[in-house]
């Protein structure tokens, strides 16, 4: 509707505009100075509706809760069900595909850059240091997922691996025992995916909270974004030697970290002996594991955060507030959360002019 008021603008602009100059046919006391100055001042407002004009076609190819509803109208129901069956299979399905999804956005934007395979030719973002830790079940998840999207055939190869991955994303956190939100669709997938775009751009275990903040603030989210994002690792799980510096060795004062609750710091150092295997990971909450709530923020009342990037929620001042209500109150998280996962989920959007959909979600088309 605003579009066709635009155009009826620029029309009635247009019209107006000819009809001045067949005027001056008529007119021979029109000065030319008037005249340049009338014609000056149509072209000023032609210019102005074009702009409007352009500014909204862009701005309907922005993300859409409806995008697919002509074009494959089952997606979100499709991709829930393959993500149901994976969960079946493994119950690391569910940290996994989250991780991944947030590893996604905030490097280059939400376009299943990630997904990419690496070639002899060009070593791709999930080959970085950072990245080498996302558990295989994440991929796993969105490529099954492509395969039953595809599977419909008014669907073959219309959908997203970037729209998929934020779809399983929810649902995932949904099946956990989570909120359900209302995804934004209308993702294209990106055309680069490179390592060495990865390097600064992701959280450390850590970081304090200026970092946080800063890396949040670049894509366009709050401290309360982060803290309610933080709040995924309910259901996170961790490699030991992420966090081995809080448990052995911390200081020359003391071999643990002071901000870590003792007994829980006993539980992890037997968990996690100094030999341990390097494919041995913990779940990051204690208390619940398995499940997608907010015991995050208790586990960190009591100094059970297992991340110093997770612990310092707690210690800064500028943030503990938001944690102490948070770890009593679920449905004001679940919203917190569910807003900052649709503005994570806004970040680096590819359109048609700078992506495409992906035929398989590895590979470049």
């Amino acid at each position: 509707m605003v579009s066709q008021v635009l155009f009826e603008i620029y029309s009635i602009i247009y019209i107006k505009l000819h009809n001045n100059k067949k005027k001056k046919l008529h007119n021979k006391n029109l000065s030319k100075t008037k005249e340049k100055k009338m014609k000056s001042k149509y072209n000023v407002v032609i210019i102005y509706a074009i702009i409007l004009i352009g500014l909204y076609s862009i701005k309907t190819e922005a993300l859409s809760q409806n995008y697919y509803a002509k074009i494959c109208p089952s997606v979100e129901s499709i991709v829930r069900q393959a993500v149901k069956l994976k969960i079946n299979q493994t119950f690391v399905t569910i940290p996994a595909t989250l991780r991944l999804f947030f590893h996604d956005c905030v490097v280059s934007g939400c376009d299943a850059s990630i997904m990419i395979q690496s070639t002899p030719y060009n070593k791709a973002e999930k080959d970085h240091p950072d990245n080498l830790s996302l558990a295989g079940d994440g991929f796993d998840t969105v490529i099954k997922a492509k395969a039953a999207v595809d599977a419909v055939p008014e669907c073959k190869n219309k959908v997203s691996c970037a729209d998929i991955l934020t779809i399983a994303t929810r649902d995932v956190v949904n099946l956990a025992g989570g909120p359900y939100y209302k995804v934004e669709l209308g993702r294209f997938d990106g055309l680069t995916s490179t390592a060495s775009s990865v390097n600064g751009k992701l959280p450390q275990p850590s970081d304090g909270l200026d970092r946080l903040n800063s890396i949040f603030a670049s894509l366009g989210l709050t401290q309360a974004d982060m803290v309610a994002l933080s709040g995924a690792h309910t259901v996170g799980f961790s490699h030991c030697s992420r966090f081995s510096n809080r448990i052995y060795g911390f200081s020359a004062n003391s071999s643990i970290d002071p901000t870590l609750n003792k007994q829980y710091a006993a539980q992890l150092q037997t968990a996690c002996p100094q030999d341990v295997d390097p494919r041995i990971a913990i779940g990051m909450d204690p208390v619940t594991p398995n499940r997608f709530d907010n015991w995050y923020y208790a586990d960190l009342k009591q100094g059970k955060g297992l991340f110093t990037s997770d612990q310092v929620l707690y210690t800064d001042t500028r943030t503990k507030p938001t944690v102490e209500k948070w770890a009593t109150n679920i449905v004001d998280f679940y919203g917190a959360f569910s807003s900052a996962m649709l503005k994570l989920g806004r970040v680096g959007v590819k359109n048609a002019n700078n992506g495409n959909i992906r035929i398989r979600c590895d590979a470049f088309n």
